[in-house]
Order: C-alpha cells, then structure tokens, then sequence
C-alpha cells in the first residue's frame, strides 16, 4: 500500500503538467509581448487560418485615436506586416488605442497570391460599389462572398475604429483621394512617401476602404509602400513614424522612453486637437465610391 501510495504522489504532478505548462505560456507570451492587451481571433480563411487582430497601447485613454492597421490583404505585398508585428512585439505602447491585423489574407500569405484560397480578391470584394470583375481583381461571385471579407466587416462594426490604415505595395505613395486630405497629407510627411490619387483610372469598386468611408464616421486610407522596402524601413523606422502619425510613443508611464520613440511636441496629434473629440473633419461621400485603393 505504501508502494502505491508512493506510485500514486509521483503521478499526480505529472497528471497537473499540462495546466501548468499552459499557465507558463501565457506569461511567457506576456512578457514577450508587452505592448499587447488583448487579442482576438475575428475569423478564419477559406483554409481554416485564423485571423488575429492584436490589441495594443491605452484602450479608453481620453483623447486618444482608436486606430487600426492592416496588412496582408494581398498575399503578395507581405512588406508591411513587418511594421505591425514590430509595434505588436515591441515595447509598451503610449497614447493610442490600436488594433494590427499583419496578416488579414493568410492563405494569399502562404501561398504569395494577391487573392485569397477561393481565387478572390479582398479588395474588390466589398459590398460598395461591387461589380462583377475577372483577372486578378476577380471579385467573387457576389459582395461580401468571403469568409475574410465578412470577419474584417464584423469587426470594423465592433470596433469603429476613427483611422485606418490599409498598407499595400507596391505604388509607393499614400492616396490622396480620400475622404480625409489633410490626415493623407500627415500620414505622407510621416510615412516619408509621396503623395498620389489611386482611382484605378476611374472607380475602384468593393474595397475594404470605399465601403468603410461610405459607412461609417471614421477615415479609412491606402498606404502604398515600393516593390522592395527593405527590412530595416519595416521593422524598425516606419514603426515609429506610424506611432507619430497618432501622437503616440513606445514606454511604460513613469519610465524612460525609448530613445527617439516620442513625437515632436508641436506634431503631437494636430489632427486629434482640432476638437474636443478624435474624430477628423471629413468633407461627405462622393457617389462612385472612388475613395478607395487601385
């Protein structure tokens, strides 16, 4: 009996392992990622993948932008998702509520393909201004026929975020036919990217940012980067020019910041202190949906 005793205390911590083992994950991927405060899974691709939004700096801090950056929509422009998993797994984060999407198209990621596992493109498969397109630009078969077209709209639903970026390649300017010009003209002077109209010679039909623009209160912009930016622009330079854009820094309260990470003083959101609220000054909704990405 004693014997069995003995067998049956061995057991029992090695029953317990797995739990403890999850408990360990989950403060390793804490301190790992410190500027994270939550994260959501807002739905899967054809394939299955999941994706993750990440919730980053200070949810419900007074005056702050709630802002949210996309990257992966096309599975051959993968550059960008450098600059939001630099900021996701970077140091805390300061003056901004931000949501990062890095990879929005996971099966056009793993397979490097602009459209997604059905043939699809994201981008012109939105339910405003949506036509029945062919080629790369095929649209679907209807607006909103794909499971990662429906997840982003549920989610942009939820969230409202008042800025969006939606990061591309490979153009190379930042679109100026928005409903918002003066925040394209900040987001270019921060980003240090030229400036250009991206009307797909004429309409770009069903994208993610005509049909937030035409929807909702908040401003939802084209980034562009070149073919071949460069891992060190992704990673480490344009992640804090993002960060200036909101008048955001990387540093806990209290504490040093990171060297270079605080904007200018005089830069410090002008577009957030126009009023008392974050929300910009948008001129109304032009019909055709134009403002949008090639």
């Amino acid at each position: 009996m004693r014997t069995l005793g003995l067998l049956v205390a061995l057991a029992l911590p090695l029953m317990s392992a797995p739990a403890a083992d999850s408990t360990t994950t989950v403060a390793r991927t804490a301190n790992d990622r410190p500027a994270v405060v939550g994260e959501r899974v807002i739905g899967h691709s054809v394939r299955g993948r999941p994706i993750t939004a990440w919730h980053l700096g200070e949810p419900g801090r007074p005056g702050a932008a709630r802002v949210l950056l996309i990257a992966g929509m096309h599975g051959n422009e993968g550059a960008p998702r450098g600059i939001l998993e630099a900021l996701r797994d970077g140091p805390v984060l300061q003056g901004v509520d931000l949501w990062v999407v890095p990879a929005y198209n996971p099966d056009g990621l793993a397979a490097h393909t602009r459209r997604n596992a059905h043939g699809v493109d994201l981008n012109r498969n939105y339910p405003y201004a949506w036509t029945d397109l062919d080629g790369s630009y095929e649209s679907g078969p209807g607006p909103a026929s794909e499971p990662e077209t429906r997840a982003m709209m549920r989610f942009l639903r939820r969230i409202r975020p008042h800025y969006i970026l939606s990061f591309h390649q490979p153009l190379n300017s930042v679109d100026t036919d928005t409903k918002d010009e003066r925040f394209a003209r900040r987001v270019a002077r921060y980003l240090h990217l030229p400036r250009s109209s991206l009307t797909c010679g004429g309409v770009c039909h069903g994208t993610m940012t005509g049909w937030y623009n035409h929807h909702f209160r908040g401003t939802a912009l084209t980034v562009e980067y070149g073919a071949h930016p460069g891992r060190v622009r992704m990673r480490r330079t344009a992640p804090t020019q993002v960060l200036g854009i909101f008048g955001a820094w990387r540093g806990r309260p209290g504490f040093e910041l990171v060297p270079g990470t605080q904007p200018e003083p005089a830069l410090a959101p002008s577009v957030l202190r126009r009023r008392a609220s974050p929300w910009p000054r948008t001129r109304p909704p032009r019909p055709g949906g134009r403002w949008s990405h090639r």
